[in-house]
């Protein structure tokens, strides 16, 4: 049985109600609604200057394409990912890859904003370059990688990131991120809207 809490705030004298779902123990799953992120293909300038693009594909799978950074030039599809929903427009995006290296990416998308944190084994920190291609064509060369690491010290990179490019693609679509970044037209990843 879910339970729904009415609350009731007086700001500057009017009466806001909100809902909100009841988590408990036995409940602590928050209602999801995927529909604001789910087929959504966004391109985003980290405050270090590195600039990703991520297609979030269907509620369990994600493509990417890093146009820039540190291994800038490798893009991945079919990357199996746990996507949540925190609050209205907040949602979670978190993955570990074949090369040891995790990810977790809060996404606002109304608000243009999100913030990721990635934990870079160290081998990636020393020889980035090797990632640095369609990652599903080398599957088993990231994961030889990983284990002859090393692993440590892990580098950890929290950054802000600003969405400066957001459209809805629809999901399932193999075309929306289906060549290297070199391969794109000049300017693609300079859009804005």
């Amino acid at each position: 049985m879910q339970m729904r809490i009415e609350c009731f705030y007086l700001i500057n004298e009017k009466v806001i109600e909100m809902n909100l779902s009841a988590t408990t123990v036995s409940n602590p799953i928050p209602p999801q609604d995927l529909s604001q992120i789910v087929g959504k293909r966004f391109i985003y300038t980290y405050a270090n200057g590195w600039q990703y693009e991520m297609y979030v594909k269907n509620a369990n799978t994600i493509d990417y394409r890093i146009h820039s950074g540190m291994v800038g030039g490798r893009w991945v599809k079919e990357q199996i990912v746990d996507l949540v929903q925190l609050d209205d427009d907040s949602f979670k995006i978190s993955w570990n890859e074949p090369t040891g290296t995790s990810v977790c990416v809060n996404v606002m998308p109304s608000k243009r904003l999100l913030h990721g944190v990635i934990f870079f084994p160290h081998w990636i920190e020393e020889h980035g370059h090797r990632t640095v291609l369609f990652q599903n064509d080398h599957l088993d060369q990231m994961r030889a990688y990983r284990d002859a690491g090393p692993t440590y010290p892990i580098y950890v990179v929290p950054e802000f990131a600003k969405i400066t490019y957001l459209d809805h693609v629809g999901e399932n679509d193999e075309t929306v991120i289906s060549v290297a970044p070199s391969e794109l037209p000049k300017g693609f990843s300079d859009r804005t809207n």
